[in-house]
C-alpha cells in the first residue's frame, strides 16, 4: 500500500522520481527541437541561425518542458488541497505563457489578404532603383554620395490579367515590420497586384506616394492598389536613410541620424522635408520616361502628391515647389517647410484623426501640439487654393497605413498607434476619399464632399 502522511518526510526516491521524469522530458525535447528548429524558428519568428541561437532555443524549450513535467509530477503526488493549489499556480502560469506564445505563433503565421481594390482595373506592380545624379545625398553616411531611391509603381492592368499575386515584402523588405511574433509575418500578407503585368491601354494620371517617417512605401500597398485600380499610375518612393528599411540593388539600407532624427526640431525637420520633397519631384519627372512597359502610359503633365505623416508634409512641400502639381493629400502629417508660410495655390486634402490639430481644430495640451496647431493654422491662412479637411472617427496615426490590415493583438493597438476603428474599414475610407480628390483635380470630377457611405469620415471643424 502506498501510504502518505502529511508532514512526514517522504523517501528520497519519490522526489528523485519527479526530478527524473522532468529530466527525461527535458532531454527528449532536445532532439525534437534540433530536428524541427527551422519550423520552430519560423513559428516564433526567431530565425535559428548559428550555434548560439540554436543553443538558446534548445535551452528555453528544455527548461520549459522540464518545469511543466516537474510541477505536474509534484501536484500528482500531493494529497492536501492547499499544497496542490500552491503548486498548480506556477504550472497554470507557465501553461498560460506557453499557450499564449502558441496562439500568437499561429496568428502570426496565418495568411491574410489586404482589402481588395474597388476599381475596374486589375493592378500591376513593378520596381526600380533610381539615382538622382543631380543631387548629393545629405542623409548618407558617406560624403559625396548621389541620392539613390527605391521606387515601387502600381499601375492599371487589363481586367483579364491573370497570374499569382506579387509578394508583399520580398527579400529584405520583410524587415519593415519589427513586431516579431506580435504581428503578422509579412510573407503571409497577400496583395492584389501582379508583378510586371501588362499595362492597360491608355495614358494614366500620376500620383506620387510617400510613407511616414520610419515606414517604407510597400506598407501603403492597400491605398496604392486601390488608386491604381481606378486608373492611376502610383509611384511610391521610400525615403532612403529615413525608413527603417530600404532595399537598393538587393542590399538592405537602414536609417541614419540625419535621415531619421531622434528629436522633433522644427528647423531640422524643415531642412529634411526639402530632401523628401525633392525625392517626390524627381520621381514625378522620371516617371514619364520610366522605361519598360510603362513608356507612353504615364501622363506626368499634372501630378498629385500624396503622403502620410512626414510624407504628408513632404507632399505639401513638393506640391508647393512643382508647377505641375494639381493637388496634394496629407494624411495625418504635421506641415513643415516653406509651404507653411507661403501656402498652396493648388487644392489640398487633409485627412486626420479626431482632435489631432492637423485636419481640424484642437485644444493644444503641450508644446508639440501647439507647434502642430500653429503650423496648420499658418498653412491654411497662407493658402489660396481650396482645402478639404476630414477627420476619421476611431482612427489613429498608423491606421492610414497597412498596419490596420495586419494582425496585431487588440491590447497592443494603442502601442501600435491604431485606433478602435476596424483596420480594413479605415483603409477603405481613406482610399475612397483619396480617389475622389484625385478624380476632382486630375479628371475634373466633382469636388470632394462628405460621403454618407462612410459615416466614419466627417468634416473637420
Amino acid at each position: 500500500m502506498d501510504e502518505h502522511i502529511e508532514g512526514v518526510p517522504q523517501p528520497a526516491g519519490r522526489s528523485l522520481t519527479a526530478w527524473r521524469a522532468a529530466a527525461y522530458v527535458a532531454a527528449a525535447s532536445v532532439p525534437v527541437t534540433v530536428g524541427f528548429r527551422a519550423a520552430i524558428g519560423s513559428f516564433l519568428d526567431v530565425p535559428v541561425a548559428g550555434w548560439g541561437r540554436l543553443a538558446g532555443l534548445v535551452m528555453v524549450i528544455a527548461v520549459t518542458s522540464g518545469l511543466i513535467a516537474l510541477l505536474g509530477q509534484a501536484i500528482r503526488r500531493r494529497r492536501h488541497w492547499l499544497t496542490k493549489t500552491l503548486l498548480a499556480l506556477p504550472l497554470a502560469l507557465l501553461l498560460t505563457i506557453v499557450g499564449t506564445v502558441c496562439y500568437l505563433g499561429v496568428r502570426h503565421s496565418q495568411p491574410l489578404a489586404l482589402p481588395a481594390p474597388t476599381g475596374p482595373y486589375r493592378v500591376g506592380r513593378t520596381t526600380f532603383d533610381w539615382t538622382d545624379t543631380d543631387r548629393i545625398d545629405p542623409l548618407a553616411p558617406e560624403p559625396n554620395r548621389r541620392r539613390e531611391l527605391s521606387i515601387w509603381i502600381w499601375y492599371p492592368a487589363p481586367a483579364t490579367t491573370g497570374g499569382r499575386p506579387a509578394p508583399y515584402a520580398p527579400g529584405h523588405w520583410a524587415r519593415m515590420l519589427q513586431f516579431g511574433i506580435l504581428a503578422s509575418r509579412l510573407d503571409v500578407v497577400r496583395t492584389h497586384s501582379v508583378a510586371d503585368a501588362p499595362v492597360a491601354a491608355g495614358r494614366f494620371p500620376l500620383i506620387v506616394l510617400e510613407p511616414g517617417m520610419g515606414l517604407s512605401v510597400p506598407q501603403f500597398a492597400t491605398l496604392a492598389e486601390d488608386l491604381a485600380s481606378h486608373g492611376y499610375a502610383v509611384a511610391g518612393v521610400t525615403p532612403t536613410y529615413s525608413a527603417n528599411v530600404t532595399v537598393l540593388n538587393g542590399r538592405a539600407v537602414g536609417p541614419t541620424l540625419a535621415g531619421k532624427p531622434s528629436d522633433i526640431d522644427r528647423a531640422r525637420q524643415d531642412r529634411l522635408v526639402t530632401v523628401w520633397a525633392a525625392d517626390a519631384r524627381f520621381v514625378a519627372a522620371r516617371m514619364v520616361t520610366a522605361g519598360g512597359s510603362l513608356v507612353g502610359h504615364v501622363d506626368g503633365s499634372r501630378v498629385v502628391y500624396l503622403g502620410h505623416s512626414f510624407g504628408g508634409a513632404a507632399s505639401l512641400q513638393a506640391c508647393h515647389d512643382d508647377p505641375h502639381c494639381a493637388g496634394a493629400v496629407d494624411m495625418d502629417g504635421t506641415p513643415y517647410g516653406a509651404v507653411v508660410h507661403q501656402g498652396l495655390a493648388a487644392p489640398m486634402m487633409l485627412l486626420g484623426t479626431p482632435g489631432d490639430c492637423v485636419a481640424g481644430s484642437c485644444r493644444p495640451s503641450d508644446a508639440v501640439d501647439r507647434d502642430i496647431d500653429t503650423a496648420s493654422r499658418n498653412l491654411h491662412a497662407s493658402s489660396t487654393g481650396p482645402s478639404f479637411r476630414y477627420e476619421i472617427a476611431g482612427a489613429r496615426h498608423l491606421n492610414f497605413s497597412d498596419y490596420g490590415a495586419y494582425y496585431i493583438p487588440a491590447p497592443l493597438h494603442g502601442l501600435a498607434q491604431l485606433g478602435p476603428i476596424n483596420g480594413d474599414r479605415c483603409l477603405t475610407v481613406v482610399s475612397a476619399y483619396a480617389t475622389t480628390f484625385a478624380d476632382h483635380v486630375l479628371r475634373g470630377g466633382p469636388a470632394p464632399q462628405v460621403d454618407h457611405r462612410y459615416p466614419e469620415a466627417h468634416l473637420a471643424t
